[in-house]
């Protein structure tokens, strides 16, 4: 069976907890680990997910941060076909039933 296979790049969520706000911070840290980037690749790197990413790289933002590779990619996988599971709605939609909704208030004037 054929599967789907995506990731999630988090170097901006990484660099946002560890206090790190201007992809510039991250210039010189990258550059103390061997690693010479220009101020747009840090910037795309930063804020695009990238297609190709060297090792040297994933190491060296895995040695800044403290992290694992496995923080800095979420990977996702799932099958490619999917099964008919009946009539259950999936389970992150909400049913938007009349009942559910809220009712609509009345305003009423106290001189009336």
């Amino acid at each position: 069976m054929r599967r789907t296979v995506d990731y999630t790049w988090r170097l901006a969520e990484l660099m946002a907890a560890r206090g790190l706000h201007s992809t510039t911070d991250l210039i010189p840290l990258l550059a103390e680990r061997g690693v010479e980037l220009s101020r747009p690749q840090v910037y795309r790197l930063v804020n695009q997910r990238p297609e190709r990413v060297s090792l040297q790289f994933i190491a060296a933002i895995c040695d800044i941060f403290g992290c694992g590779p496995e923080d800095l990619i979420t990977v996702t996988a799932a099958d490619a076909r999917k099964r008919k599971t009946g009539t259950s709605p999936a389970p992150n939609v909400v049913d938007l039933a009349r009942a559910a909704r809220p009712r609509r208030a009345r305003v009423i004037d106290d001189d009336h």
